[in-house]
């Protein structure tokens, strides 16, 4: 079972890389950034709309919608801004740079996130071998980025 959703896990990630190509495709037929990342939200919300509808899941009561912290409401700025500066990014960085550059972000923010069991992370203390395993990351990303 943890092979299958390390397997997902990496599939998701290379789908990332093909959206960031995608974007970039639109970006240069509409000539920006902004309209490639609406167009690109809408055709996802479309297609979430439609899996949810098809799903049958429950619409959330007033009440469950009033237990969402209000901070958290504030995570599809989060994708706005990844689809946005991806869009412009990858054209410039190259897709190998970008995603390095992105993935030692996260690692980073990750780390930090379990350190303090944040966000609904279960706590992890950063350990040395932790800390080593981000080292080779930027190491990596270090070879990755330099031309």
């Amino acid at each position: 079972m943890k092979f299958l959703l390390a397997l997902f896990a990496a599939l998701t990630g290379a789908g990332l890389t093909i959206q960031i190509g995608m974007n970039g495709a639109v970006r240069a037929a509409l000539g920006s950034p902004l309209l490639a990342a609406l167009a690109s939200f809408l055709i996802g919300s479309v297609a979430l709309a439609t899996l949810t509808l098809a799903s049958g899941v429950r619409w959330p009561s007033a009440e469950n919608l009033a237990g969402v912290p209000a901070w958290a409401w504030l995570a599809g700025l989060l994708g706005v801004n990844y689809i946005v500066a991806t869009t412009i990014l990858g054209p410039r960085l190259g897709a190998a740079a970008l995603i390095a550059l992105t993935v030692l972000g996260q690692m980073l923010a990750a780390l930090i996130v379990d350190h303090y069991g944040v966000l609904g992370f279960p706590q992890a203390t950063i350990t040395p071998s932790r800390l080593f395993g981000a080292a080779l990351l930027l190491v990596g990303v270090l070879l990755i980025v330099r031309r």
